[in-house]
């Protein structure tokens, strides 16, 4: 019983050796010309942050122009037969195209009269003149500045629809809005 415990001891001295050989302390060294530098990133993750945010906000602007752009030349104005009297539709319309116009100051237009095929070309380009001048002298009153809207007159030149009855003709009889 004595053998097995000397040999009980002896291994438990062997282990701890081979324990205390592997944990012995390793040396490294160092150069000592190399400095290490320590940079603070926070400046920029706020100036980054500061950039993706005037990005987001100028592709929120685009895209608000983008779409006030379309409200505007997508409405037409729409008159009676041998007028060029704006009704209260009109009116409410050209409210909000000059809403548009005000907010969007580098915007100028071209306001296109037109008219259905009924009466000569020539009584048909002068009152598709006078539905854009009384257009263009509404969107003044509602605070337009006028050297950002120019007039055009296509009398019948343009139809909307080419066809030759009453619904078509009402189509035709119109202001059109094109931004330059």
């Amino acid at each position: 019983m004595k053998i097995k415990w000397s040999f009980v001891v002896v291994a438990l001295l062997a282990l701890s050796l081979f324990v205390a050989a592997g944990c012995a302390k390793k040396t490294t060294t160092t150069p000592t010309d190399d400095t290490v530098q320590v940079q603070d990133d926070t400046r920029m993750d706020t100036q980054d942050s500061t950039m993706e945010d005037k990005d987001l906000a100028a592709e929120q602007a685009a895209r608000a122009k983008t779409e006030a752009m379309v409200e505007l030349t997508s409405v037409t104005i729409n008159f009676a037969f041998n007028s060029y009297e704006l009704n209260d539709s009109a009116r409410s319309i050209l409210a909000l195209k000059a809403n548009i116009l005000r907010n969007y100051a580098d915007v100028d237009i071209v306001i296109e009269g037109h008219c259905d095929e009924r009466g000569t070309e020539e009584y048909n380009l002068a009152l598709g003149e006078r539905r854009a001048r009384a257009t263009y002298e509404h969107l003044v009153i509602l605070g337009v500045d006028p050297q950002r809207m120019k007039i055009v007159s296509f009398g019948e030149e343009q139809p909307l629809d080419p066809a030759s009855n009453e619904t078509a003709w009402a189509k035709n009889r119109r202001a059109e809005f094109v931004v330059k």
